[in-house]
């Protein structure tokens, strides 16, 4: 039987079960758990290491207010890093590279940026639907022009996360595919192109960790805005 190639990215079932909740949550064993010890180990200081430089250049620009979503953005971050990178693994399911998980990540965290920036300083809040010095006649234009930018922010963001991750695993099952077809016919070739599927492998392994952190960056920025 003849798979498609997006085949991969179904959510895996079994007994008319959905797995992906244990997708999710299985990675996170991965994680060392705090120690009351005074020195830590290798793994939980190199742990505690990135989410540190990590954390303080997220929130280096930030307002002291916005402080308080450290701890969600810094989780979030370990989250969608850990999500990206277990997909690689031979076998295994990327739950980042579906559209919804991500719509209903960055749609939740834009929300939630939005009405906190209406709550608490509104005026500066509907400044940025009108840039500073425009003309009288384009306000109209311009307010529209803004407010749709506001909207597509999340859209943006799950359809960037989707896209990167989906074109990284197609490009590496279609490399796959030609190393194995090549490897009696044309030995030779297959050689070359298994060396292009390792570094494909490096490139998309680089790329799930930019993007996880281009995720909570975008939102830091618009986090910076409204507070």
């Amino acid at each position: 039987m003849t798979l498609s190639l997006f085949d991969q990215f179904l959510s895996p079932v079994v007994c008319w079960i959905p797995l992906v909740a244990i997708a999710i949550i299985l990675p996170w064993i991965l994680f060392p758990s705090p120690t009351t010890r005074w020195l830590n180990n290798r793994s939980l200081t190199s742990q505690n290491w990135f989410l540190s430089q990590a954390t303080s250049q997220i929130f280096l620009p930030i307002n002291p207010p916005g402080h308080k979503w450290a701890l969600l953005l810094s989780s979030l971050l370990i989250f969608l890093t850990t999500m990206n990178t277990a997909g690689l693994l031979p076998y295994t399911f990327t739950p980042t590279s579906q559209l919804s998980i991500n719509m209903g990540l960055a749609g939740a965290l834009w929300m939630g940026v939005v009405i906190l920036g209406m709550r608490t300083q509104p005026t500066h809040s509907l400044g940025h639907l009108l840039p500073e010095g425009a003309p009288a006649l384009l306000t109209p234009i311009l307010v529209i022009i803004e407010t749709i930018s506001l909207f597509i922010r999340p859209i943006a963001l799950g359809v960037r996360l989707t896209a990167n991750l989906t074109a990284g695993h197609l490009l590496i099952q279609l490399t796959s595919t030609a190393t194995l077809a090549m490897l009696t016919i044309m030995p030779v070739t297959a050689i070359f192109t298994g060396i292009l599927l390792f570094l494909l492998a490096l490139l998309e392994a680089a790329v799930a960790l930019i993007q996880a952190y281009v995720f909570v960056l975008l939102l830091s920025l618009y986090l910076q805005e409204n507070v």
